[in-house]
Parts: C-alpha cells; structure tokens; sequence
C-alpha cells in the first residue's frame, strides 16, 4: 500500500515537472505499457517496485488525459479581442471590482452555453468556462443567465520567481479565457432554489444588516467561504499575525462542524434499539458527520480546502466502516491519494502540503498525557508549538514569509475563531 500511494504521488509530480502533454505516439506507448504492467500484477507478481512504477504511470496518464479535456476547446489567437456573443449562466459569487477612473464594475465566472460572432458566419469555439469583467453595468446575481457582448483573451499571467501564477490559478478552476463584457442582456433570472443564488442572498443580507464592513467581511468568510469580502488591509493584518488560515471555509471549520454533528446524532441514534441493530451508532455518526461536512463545503463555495477536508473524512470513515486499522503514516498517504484522485492538481498548491503536513506532525507527536484544565492547556500549548515550528521551513518555502507572533496569535485566534466566531456566524 506504502508503495501503491507514493508510485500515484510520484506520478503525479511527474506529469507537473513536464513542460507539454503526451502526443499520440507517447499515449499509445503509455497504454502499451500500463496494459503490460498490469497483466503482470494480476499474473500475481506483486512486487513493491513494480506496484508502484504501475501506480505512477497510471496516474500520470489519467491526469494527463484530464488536463487535455480541461484544455480543449483552447481560444484561438485569431478570435482574442474581437466581439463574441456568448450565452451563458453566472457560476460564481460575483465580486465587486473597481476599474480605472474608480468605475465600479463585477468579476464573475460564466459557464458558457452557446457561442457566436458578431457579424460572422461561422461561430468560434471558446473553453467551456471563462472569467469576465463587467463595468459600470446592472447588477448581476449567480444562478442568472445572460447575453453578453465580450471581447476575450487566452488566459495569460505573470511567472516571476516567488510571485502569484495567474495562470496555473486559472487553469485550476478551469477558466481558461478571461475577457471584458462590452454589452449584455439578463435572460433569465436566478432559480431560488439555486445555491449560488442563496449564497450570494446571504452575502447581501449580511452586508445590510452589519454596519462594520471589516466585520461583515469576516462573517461572510466564515459562513460562505468568501474571502473577497475581507479588505485588502485586513489580509495584511491576517497575515503578519500569522491567522489568515483561520479567515476561511478551511479544514479545520469544515472538521469541526463534522463533529459537532456526529456529536448530536450518535446520542439519539443509541436511544433507538431499531436503528442500532441495522447500524451501529458510531458508524452512523461518522457518516452523518461526512455529510454535514460535505453539506457545508458545498454552501461555502466548495473550495479546495474544503473539498481535501471532506474528501479526506471520507476516506478515513471508510476506513474505520472497514474495520481497516491502518498506522497514521497509511491513513495519511490514503486520504492523499483520495484528494489527487478527485484533483489532480491539488500537489500544486501550497495548502495541500501544508494541510497534509499539519497532520502529520500533530499525528506524530501525540498528545501529553493527563487530565484536568492544566492538560489541556498543555495539550493546546503542545500541538500549536509543533505545527508553529514544525511547519516553519514550509512556510517560508512557500510564502517567503513567517509571522513570528504567529504562536502566540494562534493560541487566542484558534479558539476564538474555531468554537466561537464560526458556530455563531453559521447560526446567524
């Protein structure tokens, strides 16, 4: 299994290191070689070494064939920064933005539905999802759909050394063409019973009903995973004091609220003799609680954190149902396993290592052993200083950044934020 998981990992990071994909002479290749690798395998040669090199190649062509899909269609140069009539549905939260001359205007992804040219016979072929601008124009709502007039761009962005790649970001959330809308038309309104649509009435709610637009900000990360909500100058409060990771929908929220209700369930669930012959109580519990942990990822945007959190509960309830007691390093390398599967691009994203890492470390150091308040706070006092520390090199690999208050910020910002400021933003 050590093997399995770390050949798919290391498939993985191989395909990243790549600079094209697989033309057909090497896809053909890879299918003659995966076939030949797994007609070994189920010969019953099972092997560590050859499990793995069989792993690895494997989820290196799987990705492979995902990033061609996510790819194609491709905008061809020919048709960047001339008038396109596209027809689509919103399908994000739109932000509000502000243009040259303080012209205030929305960004917002549009799931593409049709496509044609403006005074053109033959329509182009535009990537499925695109990011769009709007300025000074009517305000739009997710879940509507729209006529709009763009004029768009392949999707390009800065490569600096130790800067924001625009354009791996774009390509993780499948938006592979950014443009300007010149015109547009509202077609049909938002469904009610759509989730962005509810999403976006909650936001709205909470900006009218909390004076504080700092405070509103932070609400609306807390309770709808929204973090363009919070102020520029904020983020850079968050960040020098080492708590940003806490202003999110992140794993840890999403963990949380996982317990709180299997807390509630299993004890209800054992007062019924019926329901505990045909389900035990703690197994129910668990998979009640993977449930309202993936019903809350999905009400918060279902961001990556939060997606790797839910998907990763999973695979560990899974485990347990199984009755597989397997060590922490296997359970771990499982749940990653899990999380490339359904993402493959997850191992290019800081939050994925230092998620993985965090409990590593806490799962290896264990906990001090006692009873009382004292334990506790030594317990607390214990796993904030080997993630702070632990985490460290990571950190400034990944950031160039370390905030030196961050120990002391966390041990007040942990609690606070985690059992107080999410259950009653979540219950407002």
């Amino acid at each position: 299994l050590l093997a399995a998981g770390g050949g798919w990992l290391a498939g993985l990071g191989l395909l990243h290191r790549c600079e094209r994909l697989p033309t057909t002479t090497e896809w053909g290749l890879l299918l003659a070689a995966g076939l030949g690798l797994l007609g070994l395998l189920l010969s019953g040669r099972r092997h560590a070494a050859l499990l793995a090199v069989t792993c690895g190649l494997w989820a290196f062509a799987q990705a492979a064939g995902r990033a061609e899909w996510r790819m194609t269609p491709e905008l061809h140069p020919a048709w960047e920064l001339r008038d396109l009539e596209l027809t689509g549905r919103l399908d994000s939260l739109p932000v509000a933005v502000t243009g040259q001359g303080g012209v205030p205007g929305w960004r917002f992804e549009l799931a593409v539905a049709s496509v044609g040219p403006v005074g053109a016979a033959l329509p182009p072929e535009v990537p499925r999802r695109l990011m769009l601008l709007a300025y000074d124009g009517p305000a739009v709502m997710a879940g509507e759909r729209w006529r709009f007039t763009v004029r768009l761009k392949r999707a390009h962005g800065l490569a600096n050394p130790g800067g924001f790649d625009a354009e791996l970001w774009l390509f993780e959330q499948g938006l592979r063409a950014t443009g300007v809308v010149r015109a547009s038309e509202r077609l049909q309104a938002a469904p009610w019973w759509g989730l962005d649509a509810a999403r976006q009435r909650l936001r709205t709610a909470i900006g009218q009903h909390v004076a504080d637009p700092s405070r509103a900000g932070v609400l609306a990360a807390l309770s709808l995973g929204d973090q363009n909500a919070i102020a520029a100058a904020d983020w850079a409060v968050f960040r020098d004091t080492g708590v940003a990771h806490l202003l999110s929908v992140s794993g840890l929220h999403v963990t949380l609220f996982a317990w709180l209700a299997a807390a509630c369930v299993s004890p209800a669930w054992r007062r019924s003799p019926w329901l505990c012959l045909r389900l035990p109580a703690p197994t129910a519990a668990r998979w009640v609680g993977v449930a309202a942990a993936l019903a809350y990822a999905l009400f918060s945007g279902w961001g990556v954190p939060a997606q790797r959190t839910v998907l990763m509960l999973a695979a560990v309830a899974g485990l347990r149902s199984l009755q597989l007691r397997w060590p922490w390093p296997l359970v771990l390398l499982g749940s990653a396993v899990v999380v490339t599967l359904a993402d493959p691009w997850a191992v290019m994203q800081p939050g994925f290592w230092l998620s993985f890492g965090a409990v590593g470390l806490l799962m290896a150091a264990g906990e001090p052993p006692g009873r009382g308040w004292r334990a506790q706070l030594r317990a607390a006092l214990h796993s904030q200083a080997v993630a702070t520390v632990g985490l460290a090199p990571l950190s400034l690999l990944c950031f160039a950044q370390l905030s030196l208050v961050g120990l002391l910020a966390n041990l007040v910002a942990i609690p606070l934020v985690s059992f107080v400021l999410t259950p009653l933003a979540l219950l407002g």
